[in-house]
């Protein structure tokens, strides 16, 4: 307990005092809450861009509590993409049911719904019944018309992200992870993974599993987080999840990844069967098989954006997550399958 405010939180879980204010005015808004001032933190781990914590507040003759999520935005993070797209983004998605309502914002962050759900863990992305949910929602998700440029932003994106990784990172170090490759390797992708028939749809391009929701009676599934979304080709969001497929991050090495884990072809034909019957629409063999063969040569995409985005964050991200060797894992994994995926370029 803390003196001043009743806070029930551990070291770690301190929370800065405007965000307390902020969370003391919302609550006082409520009629069951006992004592605004009486809110217990618990940090949610597995975030590495932001901090978050669920909050929760006694109420009136019952054994429930009211909760919500603050989401304290991670310092420097600015590089990775924009604060304003991103908040315009969850309005949107909140506004049209797709997500949590935004009940506040401070400086730093902001308060949202908690939803009534459980977020994934790492073993339910291998789940039939539970992978089968989530790639007919994520082609749902694909093709929500979002306000802003219908154009790839991938390459652009990562482009500027190596410019920002360059600055920050050591010229030992640089030199170490063959950053000054990447800008030919960049535009050597772009131009012999992209294609006319390619699908263009609003991709979340972070779709790991602690960015997924489930209620449990209805099996709903809800998409959160979305700070990288933006339109891309729907192959690369599909690639980023398979890859996802091999990380932890509730374990005692969060940023070791376990690319033993990655699905086998059976598995990644049958996501993306599945992702494309969800329109209404049986696809043709050939439509199913060249969609992952799209998403196998995107897997090369993701590992450069996150390996470069584990070099920015090693400097500018305060979080405890060994970026630095998380990024020589994604980089290792590029110049491994590159040959098998594209040949011998």
């Amino acid at each position: 307990m803390g003196a001043a405010t009743n806070v029930v939180e551990s070291k770690e879980a301190r929370l800065p005092r405007q965000v307390k204010g902020a969370l003391q005015c919302l609550a006082s808004e409520w009629d069951d809450i006992v004592d605004s001032k009486a809110l217990q933190v618990i940090p949610i781990k597995g975030a590495m861009t932001n901090e978050v914590f669920q909050i929760k507040w006694p109420t009136r003759g019952n054994d429930t509590s009211r909760k919500v999520v603050v989401r304290i935005y991670g310092e420097g993070v600015e590089v990775f993409f924009d604060r304003d797209d991103e908040i315009r983004t969850f309005e949107f998605m909140s506004k049209y049911g797709q997500g949590p309502r935004l009940l506040g914002r401070f400086p730093n962050g902001r308060i949202e719904e908690f939803l009534r759900a459980r977020t994934l863990s790492a073993a339910d992305l291998r789940a039939p019944d539970i992978s089968a949910l989530i790639a007919a929602k994520l082609r749902a998700f694909n093709e929500l018309d979002m306000p802003g440029q219908k154009k790839v932003w991938l390459w652009d994106r990562l482009r500027k992200w190596l410019d920002a990784a360059k600055r920050h990172c050591p010229l030992e170090e640089a030199k170490a992870f063959q950053l000054e490759a990447f800008q030919e390797e960049i535009s050597m992708l772009e131009m012999k993974i992209t294609g006319p028939h390619q699908c263009i749809g609003f991709c979340h391009n972070d779709l790991q599993y602690g960015n997924i929701m489930i209620e449990e009676e209805t099996k709903s599934i809800t998409l959160i987080d979305y700070e990288y979304a933006t339109y891309n080709p729907v192959a690369y969001d599909i690639a980023n999840h398979f890859c996802e497929m091999a990380s932890d991050y509730h374990t005692e090495t969060p940023h070791i990844v376990d690319y033993s884990k990655y699905p086998g072809l059976e598995e990644r034909l049958r996501f993306v069967q599945i992702y494309l019957e969800s329109s209404g629409k049986k696809p043709g063999e050939g439509e199913v098989q060249q969609l992952v063969e799209d998403v196998d040569k995107y897997t090369l995409a993701s590992h450069l954006t996150w390996g470069v985005w584990g070099i920015i964050s090693e400097y500018v991200n305060e979080i405890d997550f060994d970026y630095k060797g998380y990024a020589e894992q994604r980089f290792q994994q590029y110049w491994k399958q590159k040959p098998q995926l594209l040949g011998s370029s």
